[in-house]
């Protein structure tokens, strides 16, 4: 890439050498009225790939992963380009995106999910929590969803989500129930407790978050809270979390509450006070098994509960949680089958794959690689992985030319702060797994807000003369003498003396006329800089910026 620079004249000064660049920021930063400008620019190959200290982007592929990369990595491009543009200035950008999805992906994708229960393992002949090592669990995920799905329609599909032993289990402690928060809340709902607005927890990529600091300390409370876990017929249980705390000096401000009456409301529900190790600073720690045996054979609900002060905010960090009892234990593997109620009955379909948990492990578990969090993102692209999982593991490495399978696996998504359910279509092309690429030509605009480059939907226009037209017929009954005179001579008079004068009310009245004429982008937050002919003692343009808002257009 290289940086555009302009030649400047600067309120008289004259250059009369080569001053430093740093004397040339200095200069243009002490300017009252900053630079303007206005350009479209498309990115090249060498643009997405290049490194950033080279001038690019830093990404693998010549394509953005989502709007939101776009969103968050141009405007330091953007600056790097345009170093002397200040407020008021704009650039779209054309850039290519990934859009992924094969056809027939999202039918995948969108299925209903069906997790496994510990009585669907008994009703599936198992004395575990998962299926043992030496049984196809295909053989009986049919008769669990004829028993657990009511009403099936033809056509219909499933994602039946299962954990299969890796070794014969023993007899130990086995989770009875479990969550596990990398990238999702896992059903769990936020409930604000009445101080403070903020969004205290969120989703990340391995855990979920309650934290009070927001560029300071800010008083805050928000719970957590889980959906109602019946722990009917259960005895002799154990409580286990994994969690991170840091900078927290007042222990009261973060609690594990269990209630056994919760109906929606946690200041009508009758909440016990969990005791559980609140010095675990540092790293990610599972904690011993609390003794649980208060909520044997109970439906209970579980509440993270966070409170803030505007001097004290610490950080938890919650990475799963585990309700344990006495059971079959063992190293398990995370999978999941497809299955189409067909002819009346539940059949596995062919040519999908769905991975598991060890699979992403297989692909690397350290930083930066899909088995740390059992996932991919944008920093852990899928189709990096993928191709060469496919081409060491049978049954996949045996494939042919033009053979073809749809791989399905969960995404972390930093636009929403959530873990997506996402595939591709991967076909034997020259002997090796190739993805489907589907990319798209599209833009987004910026503007320079007079400290940093922000997306911005503006749109500049140049008021034409059938838009002077429209304009004078619209207010000829309102504003008779105004609007007779700008469709005659195509200019408002903005002389305050004349009896013609068009005031900035009555501008803003035209343009909301002229805007919701049915030619224009209307959209809530739409923005427009609109450029016209005046008269002020001598023919000229000016210009006004306006946004909409609650319906109507008002002047920025």
């Amino acid at each position: 890439m290289k940086r555009i620079i302009y030649c400047l004249a600067i309120l008289g000064i004259i250059f009369t050498g080569c001053d430093p660049i740093e004397d040339i920021y200095n200069d243009i930063d002490s300017v009252e009225d900053p630079i303007v400008g206005s350009a479209t620019y498309t990115l090249t190959s060498e643009d997405y790939t290049d490194d950033v200290e080279d001038g690019g982007l830093g990404l693998d592929f010549p394509n953005f992963s989502s709007e939101e990369d776009a969103k968050t990595m141009l405007p330091p491009f953007i600056a790097e380009m345009y170093p002397f543009w200040g407020e008021g200035s704009s650039v779209l950008v054309n850039y290519d995106l990934y859009i992924g999805n094969a056809e027939g992906v999202s039918d995948f994708t969108g299925a209903d999910a069906y997790q496994f229960t510990n009585a669907d393992y008994a009703l599936a002949g198992s004395d575990a929590f998962g299926f043992y090592p030496n049984v196809d669990p295909t053989d009986y995920i049919p008769d669990v969803l004829d028993a657990r799905i009511a009403s099936p329609t033809e056509g219909e599909m499933i994602l039946a989500s299962y954990d299969q032993y890796t070794e014969t289990p023993t007899v130990g402690l086995a989770n009875l129930v479990s969550y596990n928060f990398a990238g999702s809340f896992e059903g769990w709902t936020i409930v604000e407790g009445g101080i403070g607005s903020d969004d205290v927890w969120t989703s990340q990529s391995g855990y979920v978050q309650g934290n009070g600091y927001f560029g300071g300390a800010v008083a805050n409370e928000e719970w957590l809270i889980s959906p109602s876990i019946d722990l009917s017929g259960e005895s002799g249980l154990k409580f286990q979390i994994t969690q991170e705390i840091d900078f927290l000096s007042v222990p009261d401000q973060i609690d594990i509450l269990i209630s056994t009456d919760y109906a929606g409301d946690p200041g009508a529900a009758t909440w016990d006070t969990f005791a559980f190790d609140k010095t675990a600073f540092g790293s990610m720690t599972a904690s011993e098994d609390y003794d649980f045996s208060a909520y044997d054979d109970m439906t209970i609900t579980i509440a993270f509960k966070y409170v803030s002060s505007d001097t004290d905010a610490g950080r938890w960090r919650v990475g799963a949680l585990a309700i344990k009892t006495v059971g079959a234990t063992g190293a398990t593997n995370s999978k999941g089958d497809y299955f189409m109620y067909s002819g009346g009955e539940w059949e596995a379909i062919d040519g999908v794959y769905y991975l598991s948990t060890d699979d992403y492990d297989s692909m690397g578990e350290g930083s930066g690689q899909p088995g740390r969090f059992n996932n991919f993102s944008s920093s852990v692209p899928a189709d990096n992985y993928i191709p060469t999982f496919l081409s060491l593991n049978d049954p996949f490495a045996y494939a042919q030319e033009e053979d073809e399978l749809i791989v399905i696996y969960k995404y972390f998504s930093s636009s929403c702060s959530c873990t997506q359910t996402r595939g591709n279509r991967y076909t034997i092309i020259d002997g090796e797994w190739t993805p489907h690429m589907s990319v798209i030509s599209t833009s987004l605009q910026f503007g320079n807000d007079g400290s940093t480059w922000v997306p911005d939907n503006t749109i500049r226009y140049m008021l034409t003369g059938t838009d002077i037209t429209f304009i004078s017929n619209a207010f000829i009954d309102i504003y008779p003498g105004p609007a007779d005179n700008v469709g005659f001579f195509g200019s408002f008079d903005r002389r305050p003396s004349s009896s013609n004068y068009w005031t900035d009310e009555m501008l803003l009245e035209a343009f909301n006329a002229l805007l919701e004429n049915g030619n224009f982008v209307t959209a809530e937050e739409q923005k427009y800089v609109l450029t016209y002919v005046i008269y002020n003692g001598s023919t000229t343009n000016e210009t006004k910026s306006v946004i909409k808002t609650g319906g109507v257009w008002v002047y920025q």
